[in-house]
């Protein structure tokens, strides 16, 4: 077995425990909530949590996988430098992920791979090698490269914030003059955000790592 291989194998493995560490953030969010609330037993939300997530990356296509995949262009690299670059940018994304695991601080996983392997990419290879997206943002308005990871960063807590407004709002008018008993329905209904959550997250999250597996393979 030559070195190539071995490189590729141990790749592999770090992009496996690059998903486990991610789970120590988001999908114990997941969970947390429905803890919290008493809406399930910490056994019935990792089981529900743990089934959804695990269809999500299998049902809900490649699209994220495909974004991951191609943020960088490794293709006029010798095999073995392309290699080590990922399995350098992977284990950056891994020790970010265990401080703030560590430190109990939330962060983003996918932001964390984007940065180590971009940052593996610039060191090695140089800035070049990396689609950084500014250009086609700024001429044609489309989202590309490292520019579409991003832009995500700094949409996504905005929507998030006015959306949760806007339904907690809607929400309190609804049930104004509803019973406490309205409570217990409620409860069951995070039976089913919680299952959304889950397969959304899935389908999103576990995909960085199908985009990190095909360039490994493919070379």
């Amino acid at each position: 077995m030559d070195t190539i291989y071995w490189l590729a194998v141990a790749t592999v493995v770090i992009v496996l425990f690059f998903d486990y560490t991610n789970g120590f953030h988001d999908a114990a969010n997941i969970v947390a909530t429905v803890i919290a609330s008493r809406a399930m037993t910490p056994i019935q939300a990792v089981c529900i949590v743990g089934f959804f997530e695990f269809m999500g990356p299998l049902l809900g296509g490649t699209a994220v996988a495909n974004t991951i995949g191609k943020f960088v262009d490794l293709s006029s690299l010798d095999k073995q430098t392309a290699i080590l670059i990922l399995f350098c940018g992977l284990l950056g994304a891994i020790v970010w992920n265990l401080a703030t695991w560590w430190l109990g601080i939330p962060s983003s996983s996918s932001h964390a791979l984007v940065g180590g392997v971009a940052g593996a990419v610039v060191a090695a290879a140089g800035s070049q090698f990396v689609i950084w997206g500014w250009t086609p943002l700024m001429q044609e308005g489309k989202l590309l490269g490292v520019m579409k990871v991003l832009v995500s960063l700094f949409v996504s807590p905005v929507l998030g914030f006015w959306v949760g407004f806007l339904i907690h709002r809607a929400g309190r008018r609804l049930l104004a003059g509803a019973k406490p008993t309205v409570n217990d329905k409620l409860r069951k209904m995070q039976f089913f955000t919680a299952a959304g959550l889950a397969f959304s997250h899935g389908a999103n999250d576990a995909q960085k790592s199908m985009g990190m597996l095909t360039p490994i393979l493919t070379s």
